[in-house]
């Protein structure tokens, strides 16, 4: 509820199955607050689950079929109405009683016969702390959905820079098609199977596997630099031009620190992409590029693109190859067990195997 919205008359709803208690306790509070009676504890309830509930229940204990303490048991019980305070106003006045009043949820405990005085007073100070606790609460309310808009524009900031910056790369080589979407979920699906390895498990936790899927589009961002004869080249490339295309590595990384060093900060999001756009391209036994690392030297979300990567360029068309079949992509990766591929990202592949045919079918370029 909205501060602008609190009740300028607060209301109070007394509960007693006596008459002449309900129109004693009606005088007693008039001009103080708006009175809403019930002469028993169903009544009651419906009253403080009604809209607008009352602010405060004056609740008398001594009722048939359902007494206060039951009463404020089942308010104190239900989300919708547990907020309400409530003060027992009985003639029980043995410590005993006291203290279940006050064990089952009351703020306040007043015995009959009342002093007017007394009652008011403390009914004004319950009022007060519940208009406070009121507005605390919707701050409270307010700050948080602030904090879940921002985190929101936060998130939404990120996934278009990162979106703007793959889309570069994939202007530059259009006969990839839907490579970008299908590597996004093949690296997805083979994170979220590796997670049950224990070795992984911590690594890999949902926050992270969401920062990989947002990561894995720029892979090849360094594309956009090399050359068109070279990128769209229709055969073999010399091994001229492939020292020059093993390049697209380090111009993606460089592109992406230059736009943290615009920014004036390294953030965490990027950091997945940087590993991933520089690394992707390395292989298990050393023998991959730019830098050569061996093993688990190579960051793990670079090795699960590099298996994620391979296997969508094996099944799809490019200016230099024909498409080949899963079973014939299958034939080549088992081959990289241990040597181009991480063993454990591997056997984890081999479980999804069914998942990324299935993910290859559905993204299909045609």
């Amino acid at each position: 509820m909205s501060t602008s919205t609190l009740p300028l008359t607060p209301s109070v709803l007394v509960v007693d199955d006596t008459p002449i208690n309900l129109s004693l306790m009606t005088s007693v509070l008039k001009g103080v607050c708006k009175v809403k009676v019930a002469n028993n504890g169903v009544r009651a309830l419906e009253i403080a689950r009604s809209s607008p509930p009352p602010d405060l229940i004056l609740l008398d204990v001594m009722m048939p079929e359902m007494d206060g303490y039951e009463v404020c048991d089942r308010l104190k019980q239900d989300p919708a109405t547990r907020d309400i305070p409530v003060i027992f106003l009985t003639a029980k006045t043995e410590s005993e009683d006291e203290t279940r009043g006050f064990e089952c949820g009351a703020v306040d405990y007043i015995p009959k016969p009342i002093k007017v005085p007394v009652v008011l007073a403390r009914v004004k100070a319950q009022l007060g702390l519940k208009r406070m606790s009121d507005f605390l609460r919707d701050k409270n309310d307010f700050l948080e959905s602030e904090v879940q808009r921002r985190t929101s524009e936060l998130v939404a900031g990120q996934e278009v820079t990162i979106l703007a910056m793959s889309s570069l790369a994939e202007t530059r080589d259009n006969e990839t098609g839907n490579h970008i979407l299908r590597t996004q979920r093949y690296v997805r699906r083979l994170a979220e199977q590796l997670q049950r390895n224990p070795k992984f498990s911590q690594q890999l936790n949902d926050g992270y596997i969401r920062l990989l899927f947002k990561s894995a589009p720029l892979h090849d961002i360094g594309k956009v630099g090399i050359p068109d004869h070279i990128l769209l080249k229709p055969g073999k490339l010399t091994p001229e031009e492939f020292e020059v295309m093993k390049t697209h590595t380090t111009i993606g990384y460089e592109a992406i620190v230059r736009a943290e060093k615009t920014h004036g900060a390294s953030l965490d999001f990027l950091q997945p992409a940087k590993e991933i756009a520089l690394y992707h391209q390395e292989k298990w036994d050393g023998s991959g590029y730019p830098e050569g690392l061996v093993g688990e030297a190579i960051p793990l979300s670079a090795r699960l693109m590099a298996l994620a990567d391979v296997y969508d360029a094996l099944i799809s068309k490019r200016v230099y190859k024909a498409a080949m079949t899963h079973d014939e992509a299958m034939a080549i990766i088992r081959q990289g067990r241990g040597t181009h591929f991480d063993p454990d990202v591997y056997d984890a592949f081999i479980e999804v195997e069914e998942d990324f045919r299935r993910i290859a079918v559905e993204f299909s370029d045609e």
